[in-house]
């Protein structure tokens, strides 16, 4: 068995949580013992493994079924998520959700990372077998380092008494960005951090003022970090403050967790079933509930869930991400 993992936009989307999740694919095959290939070129294949939405994606699904192969649909993605992201997103959202419900509709067998994902995809009316799988975790990328932690607070020039809330995510408000900033104005006394980046062109003006000058002087916006400093961030932060809207998983929620931080989210569908509130984490509705929590966990007044959170991690690891893309691989062959 050989499969062809095919990005389409690698460059432009490596920064993505896609992005992330291809890489993990990659790991875990090569965990699995799956020969593999990302040459979009090749012919020798059994099954096309697809990951986005490019022109050339249909191309590639169309030259598949013409040499009988396989093709395996990874959605990654749906019109719920598209929406509130960039400049005009809602008024296409309409066209974004035909054009995927097609192209999604000519794989032999989708996958998608949460059952609530799964479940979107069927009120598509999408007819084809969906299997959940996460996206993975690389548990041993973001065990604690002490050395790492130290290149966070240097590379900041954080006191070592300072309190630090950190977010990671692009500059969308589905991502719950306005919220962080809102959160941050009512805590002058912690530094909040939100990892991440893209074109500030491409976002509403709303987003853009946030980000280049309307925040508080407790909020850094340091752009995409990758590394030792990000990985340092995870673990040494006081906290992991994720108020998105939508998500199909999160990976960086996974990235949270595995880092033993303590997480907090807004309550969403797309955790159920992973996250359970003040089990592995805690859960807020709105921007009271969010600062209530958060200052509770700062200041350790209420209990440390971050083994739990942990625990959780494990549960989604590359290897155990390999073993059951493998079951989907030959499910679909056979």
């Amino acid at each position: 068995m050989k499969v062809l993992l095919y990005f389409e936009g690698e460059k432009m989307l490596e920064k993505s949580g896609i992005g992330r999740a291809f890489d993990h694919q990659k790991k875990a095959l090569e965990s699995a013992g799956i020969e593999y290939t990302t040459d979009a070129k090749s012919k020798d294949y059994d099954i096309l493994h697809i990951n986005t939405y490019g022109l050339n994606t249909r191309k590639m699904i169309q030259q598949a079924k013409r040499q009988e192969k396989k093709v395996v649909y990874h959605a990654h993605s749906n019109a719920e998520d598209f929406k509130n992201s960039f400049i005009g997103s809602n008024a296409v959202t309409p066209l974004y959700k035909k054009y995927i419900v097609s192209l999604y509709s000519l794989g032999d067998h989708l996958i998608t990372p949460t059952l609530y994902a799964k479940r979107i995809l069927q009120s598509y009316g999408i007819q084809k077998p969906i299997d959940v799988v996460s996206n993975g975790i690389n548990l041993a990328q973001f065990k604690p380092d002490a050395k790492k932690e130290q290149e966070f607070r240097a590379y900041f020039n954080l006191a070592a008494e300072q309190k630090v809330i950190i977010s990671v995510g692009l500059y969308f408000y589905r991502k719950g960005i306005v919220d962080f900033v809102e959160i941050a104005r009512r805590f002058p006394q912690y530094t909040f951090i939100w990892f991440g980046h893209i074109s500030l062109y491409s976002v509403p003006k709303e987003i853009r003022k946030i980000v280049q000058y309307d925040h508080p002087d407790n909020v850094i916006f340091p752009g995409y970090i990758k590394g030792d400093i990000i990985e340092g961030a995870y673990s040494n932060a006081d906290l992991f403050f994720f108020p998105s809207y939508e998500e199909t998983e999160g990976i960086v929620v996974l990235e949270a967790l595995a880092s033993s931080q303590n997480v907090l989210v807004r309550d969403i569908p797309v955790y159920e079933g992973w996250l359970q509130d003040k089990q592995n984490c805690y859960m807020g509705h709105d921007n009271a509930e969010f600062s209530q929590l958060l200052e509770g966990i700062v200041e350790k007044k209420l209990p440390d869930l971050s083994k739990n959170g942990w625990q959780t991690a494990q549960t989604k690891s590359i290897q155990h991400i390999g073993t059951e893309l493998k079951n989907v691989y030959e499910m679909v062959l056979s």
